[in-house]
């Protein structure tokens, strides 16, 4: 289970760094730009999720 969760932490941080380079940066909120910006929130979002569900592991694991 952890190798899945790092695996897509990398892919998150790799989908983070594709799209933050499709973004116009002279139009950020204009055409395709506006998907690739909610791309990259959106791998924040699950990166921070995943970085979340380790701790909770961890801890759980301290725990028992």
């Amino acid at each position: 289970m952890k190798i899945l969760i790092y695996l897509l932490m990398l892919a998150s941080a790799v989908l983070m760094v594709f799209n933050s380079a499709q973004i116009n940066l002279s139009a950020p909120f204009k055409g395709e730009s506006t998907v690739a910006a909610i791309c990259v929130l959106a791998a924040a979002c699950v990166l921070v999720l995943l970085a979340t569900l380790l701790v909770s592991k961890k801890i759980s694991e301290k725990i028992k």
